[in-house]
């Protein structure tokens, strides 16, 4: 599953697709004060991400209010909040790491990810990712319950289909986890 998604373009353009969606909405939602949104992007040096499609993912999608200036950013497939990695390398790279076994360090050494991120990754998983809003309100949803100490590889089984669109309806769970706002309870 991790090879034949890593390699697809149509994947990884399918993401920027819905990136660019969840952004006209975000857009369209306009800013608090009333003021016009403006694009206003972040860059981005995202790792992970195959070099046929890199310049797709070179930025965030962000606005900028022309009145106030506060900057809304719309959630994202393709990128985890601040996160290097992304998005679909973390699932993946934490799936296959909770195993610990070789396919984990084919999969790191494919995407270049230091076995200490890959630590850091399935620790989030364990002892941050129940602590957020999202998890607090959807996670009871699952049945049968989700194993975290196996997260986010239990969580991904509990989405139905073939592998491209089960971790895509994984991606798209997870995009409230993609704006600062709603992260953690208690901040960041």
């Amino acid at each position: 599953m991790c090879h034949v998604l890593l390699q697809d373009p149509n994947f990884f353009h399918l993401l920027l697709r819905i990136d660019e969606e969840l952004a006209r909405e975000a857009r369209a939602g306009g800013c608090a004060c009333g003021g016009v949104l403006h694009r206003a992007n972040y860059p981005r040096k995202p790792r992970g991400c195959p070099s046929a499609v890199r310049s797709d993912f070179a930025a965030r999608l962000s606005f900028c209010c022309a009145a106030c200036r506060k900057r809304t950013t719309s959630r994202s497939v393709r990128f985890l909040g601040r996160r290097v990695y992304l998005a679909l390398a973390v699932v993946l790279g934490s799936a296959r790491h909770a195993g610990q076994n070789p396919a984990a360090a084919r999969l790191a050494g494919t995407l270049a990810v230091p076995v200490r991120t890959l630590q850091r990754w399935r620790a989030w998983w364990r002892e941050q990712f129940p602590r957020t809003a999202l998890w607090q309100a959807r996670g009871a949803h699952f049945l049968p319950p989700v194993a975290i100490e196996r997260c986010p590889a239990s969580l991904l089984e509990r989405f139905a289909g073939d592998a491209a669109p089960q971790l895509l309806r994984l991606l798209v769970f997870l995009t409230p986890l993609t704006v600062a706002a709603v992260t953690l309870h208690g901040g960041r």
